[in-house]
């Protein structure tokens, strides 16, 4: 019988997953990782079998040293900001995201 990850360690993995997609500076980036990172989760949430569970959450551990390694290079290349990022402060259209 296998035995699927605890509810805490799938929890801790989903608040990693979270914090480390906001980390993008890149609003596209930044938007795709957490809707990609919901979706995944709401998945795993609705799952019933121990195996599929268990393939589920270490595929999700690997994804996370990706992403991680992924923030910290669009951290360190990131781009203009997007004007939808500037809501309410036309002035700060042109400063960079990397500041």
């Amino acid at each position: 019988m296998v035995t699927p990850p605890s509810r805490r360690s799938i929890l801790s993995l989903y608040s990693s997953m979270l914090r480390t997609s906001r980390s993008f500076s890149s609003y596209n980036f930044r938007n795709y990782f957490l809707r990609r990172t919901k979706d995944t989760f709401r998945t795993l949430q609705n799952e019933r079998d121990g195996e599929k569970i268990r393939s589920m959450y270490s595929d999700a551990v690997a994804e996370l040293a990706v992403l991680r390694r992924s923030a910290a290079v669009n951290q360190m290349y990131g781009g203009w900001r997007l004007a939808v990022e500037n809501v309410g402060k036309p002035e700060a259209t042109l400063k960079r995201g990397d500041n």
